[in-house]
């Protein structure tokens, strides 16, 4: 166990991705940390729970080769053996249209060129749509993610002008830019996009190889966090709700974080929470931004649909729909489980329409479309929703000067979050780098440095 600084208190508040990254390269550097999480567990929006003997993830959450953050985050937590990795990316398209299903594949050749031949045979879209994606992909590689004018335009205003239909935004560009951005591309900002595409697709041809958990969530994030900061000197403190934060003494250079009856002084403090919970809680003029920032940036909503079905009815590990409502489809059995049939999780991501609605109303419309693309009859022995009404910040135009850096106005008050400036959309590897970019600065503030990968200690359980 690393021996704490005298001099360095750190309160990390939230325990998601975010937070634990934070706390953990806080506490591997000999900062005397303390996380706080409001609820009963770690892992924030990527965790499970049981209903049943069922083993439930809030969500189906998978990962790609380029997040080389998030993998390393997994071989700190020491569950790096826990996770699959697609040797080479593979995804099975289906569609009521189609008596057979495609595939979007990777080959041996550099990008963009090792997705051409899977391009030039996805029939879903005609041979001119087909031959009219190419050119729009050599044009998004030339975008500069960065500048305000494509965090101004909308990712559909772009593709039109690039000669994509509708069906080629809807069935190929929105089959992988909705899964990550959570938006559709007339509500995504140019800048996301083009980020999303640059590193995934265009850049690098195993960047977009997908990987998923073996385990349920709470073993691969909440559990084993709360373990290795433990291990590492932190003191984790669950069912602990901040409700103030304010500067400690008359001369401040300290934080006082106030929990109910209880509370924390510390030199810096890491606010890992979302972003309307950070507005209420930040002092005035810690954040140059203006007021109601919070809701203007806004959150994008994520319906998963669960069915357990009384035989097996795919023999897949995933696919992705196409001409239906149903988006990507993945099987659960494994992971919780399941004694007989088969469990599957459908993910709707950008789920505006279905976030409010009853369980009975979504089993109407979802299921026999589901059975559809299935290519099955099979009774379902049980069917659920879960929903994640704020799941990620809302990408739409204009979102980056929503976003806030890691550094705030006020010495040793930092943030952390998805939904920061860390040029990457709400994913989990954008968590990660969050905290990561919060302890720099934690860090950084006393000459201190963020130990570099491989001199994190890794847990004997697990690695990779």
């Amino acid at each position: 166990m690393t021996q704490p600084r005298p001099d360095g208190r750190v309160v990390v508040v939230g325990g998601g991705l975010a937070g634990i990254t934070a706390a953990l390269r806080c506490a591997d550097a000999g900062w005397a940390v303390t996380l706080l999480e409001s609820r009963r567990h770690l892992g924030g929006l990527t965790h499970s729970f049981r209903r049943g003997d069922l083993e439930v993830d809030n969500g189906q959450h998978v990962f790609l080769r380029c997040c080389t953050s998030y993998v390393e985050l997994l071989r700190r937590l020491g569950v790096a053996d826990k996770v699959f990795l697609q040797p080479r990316l593979d995804i099975e398209v289906r569609s009521p249209r189609l008596a057979e299903p495609v595939r979007l594949r990777r080959n041996a050749l550099p990008a963009p060129l090792h997705l051409a031949d899977s391009v030039l045979r996805y029939r879903p879209l005609t041979r001119t749509e087909r031959l009219r994606f190419a050119g729009a992909a050599l044009a998004l590689r030339r975008v500069d993610p960065d500048a305000p004018a494509s965090d101004a335009q909308s990712f559909a205003t772009w593709l039109a002008a690039h000669g994509q239909s509708a069906a080629a935004v809807t069935k190929l560009w929105d089959l992988v830019g909705v899964a990550t951005l959570n938006a559709r591309a007339a509500d995504a900002s140019l800048g996301l996009a083009a980020t999303v595409f640059q590193i995934g697709l265009l850049t690098d041809p195993a960047a977009a190889d997908i990987g998923w958990a073996r385990v349920p969530l709470r073993e691969l994030h909440g559990d084993p966090a709360q373990a290795r900061l433990t291990e590492a000197g932190a003191r984790v403190v669950l069912g602990a709700k901040v409700t103030a934060l304010r500067p400690d003494g008359p001369n401040g250079g300290a934080w006082r974080v106030v929990t109910g009856a209880d509370e924390f002084v510390a030199d810096n403090v890491v606010l890992a929470v979302p972003p309307t919970a950070a507005a209420r809680l930040l002092p005035p003029g810690a954040v140059d931004l203006p007021p109601g920032w919070a809701e203007e940036l806004g959150s994008s909503p994520i319906v998963n649909v669960h069915a357990v079905f009384d035989r097996k009815v795919m023999d897949v590990p995933f696919f992705a729909a196409v001409d239906s409502p149903v988006q990507w489809v993945f099987d659960r059995t494994g992971q919780s489980d399941v004694d007989g049939g088969q469990y599957v999780a459908v993910s709707m991501s950008a789920a505006d329409e279905e976030i409010e609605a009853p369980v009975a109303t979504i089993r109407e419309r979802l299921l026999p479309e589901l059975r559809q693309v299935l290519g099955t009859s099979a009774q379902v022995r049980d069917f659920f929703v879960t929903r994640e009404r704020h799941a990620t910040f809302r990408p739409a135009p204009g979102c980056a000067a929503l976003r806030p850096p890691a550094r705030t106005a006020l010495a040793g008050l930092v943030l952390a979050g998805a939904w920061t400036a860390t040029g990457w959309p709400a994913t989990m590897e954008g968590a990660v780098r969050s905290g990561e970019a919060a302890a720099r600065v934690v860090l950084d503030g006393t000459g201190a440095r963020v130990p570099a990968a491989e001199e994190l200690p890794t847990h004997a359980g697990g690695g990779s």
